[in-house]
């Protein structure tokens, strides 16, 4: 049902676009004015004034006159049916069914390597969007890490807000440097209510580099909550310079570091919580695979999407003044009946 723009005659609007068409009522209220003017001009030529009473007897400019009216009415009320109007509303309650989706995305600086087009982050970001407008009734919720463990979005059904949220991530809102994938994990599974995990998944975005070591232990835990793990790879294993500025960031040695993707650490984690790994350097859509072919196949669990407004649609009311109005024109007649 389309959303209600519009506040007009005391109804609210389903469809206000339909309402620029009375633009057109002037128009063929001139139309219709312009031929009777000629109808009248062409009798005037055919016949002097003086025999126009015989010679067209019964004719009413009366009648003629109203049955213009009629179908002009009848054309605004067609417009004002088509755009939907209502007024009144019916509060019913709302029970929608879906997953509990956590989203892991990892913000670190490694993130700006640019292996990817253009680099790994904005190609996560790309892949987080996919997944967002997959969701149909579903929850979802935004964690951004790196050293540190950020909540950006609990769980909401407003996947809009997630991607706008989304689109200001970046690696200077970082606290701390790192990769410490074991503390986003144990922060997804704290936004779960724990009652089944069934209907509860984490996707992990990162590039791999588990600094804590603490990603694997998690993924144990999520398992014995039933709680799967998906993993999205983002990068190569051939790897790229972390940008830092102008340059690139170097070790203690004064050497430049080479960031690759740990493709075996986060198969280990997708493989300990029994879920799939996937990543970009073997998809073009990795995380859109995933959803089609694993997380959308779960079994979504009830809960209560509070009340909902009906709205009443009041179209039936100028649909009949309009067949009201067509039933006069199409009745009416401009000349009377006479007495040959």
């Amino acid at each position: 049902m389309s959303s209600l723009a519009l506040t007009f005659l005391g109804f609210d609007w389903q469809e206000p676009w339909a309402l620029w068409w009375l633009a057109a009522v002037p128009v063929a209220a001139a139309v219709a004015w312009t031929t009777a003017r000629v109808s009248l001009r062409a009798r005037r030529i055919l016949v002097s004034k003086r025999m126009e009473r015989r010679l067209f007897a019964g004719y009413s400019a009366r009648r003629a006159a109203v049955r213009t009216l009629a179908g002009v009415l009848s054309l605004v009320f067609l417009v004002l049916a088509l755009a939907g109007p209502v007024r009144g509303y019916t509060l019913r309650e709302v029970r929608k069914r879906g997953l509990d989706v956590v989203v892991c995305l990892d913000t670190s600086r490694s993130m700006l390597v640019q292996d990817l087009s253009p680099d790994r982050l904005a190609r996560a970001k790309r892949e987080v969007r996919g997944l967002l407008e997959r969701l149909k009734g579903d929850r979802a919720a935004l964690l951004a890490f790196s050293g540190d463990v950020r909540e950006v979005a609990p769980l909401t059904s407003d996947a809009r807000t997630l991607s706008t949220f989304l689109d200001t991530l970046t690696p200077e809102d970082n606290r701390k440097g790192g990769t410490d994938i074991g503390g986003v994990l144990t922060a997804a599974l704290d936004l779960f209510d724990g009652r089944s995990g069934a209907h509860e998944v984490v996707v992990l975005l990162t590039d791999g580099e588990d600094l804590g070591a603490q990603g694997a232990a998690v993924a144990k835990k999520a398992a014995e909550r039933g709680i799967r793990i998906h993993v999205c790879g983002i990068g190569t294993e051939g790897g790229g310079k972390i940008p830092d500025g102008t340059r690139f960031v170097r070790d203690t040695e004064g050497k430049e570091v080479v960031s690759q993707l740990d493709a075996a650490t986060l198969k280990t984690i997708a493989e300990t919580s029994g879920g799939a790994f996937v990543s970009t350097e073997t998809s073009p859509t990795p995380l859109e695979e995933l959803w089609d072919k694993r997380i959308a196949r779960m079994e979504g669990r009830e809960y209560g999407g509070g009340r909902e407004r009906i709205p009443h649609d009041r179209y039936q009311w100028p649909l009949a003044l309009a067949a009201v109005c067509m039933a006069i024109e199409y009745s009416l007649r401009e000349r009377g009946r006479t007495s040959p």
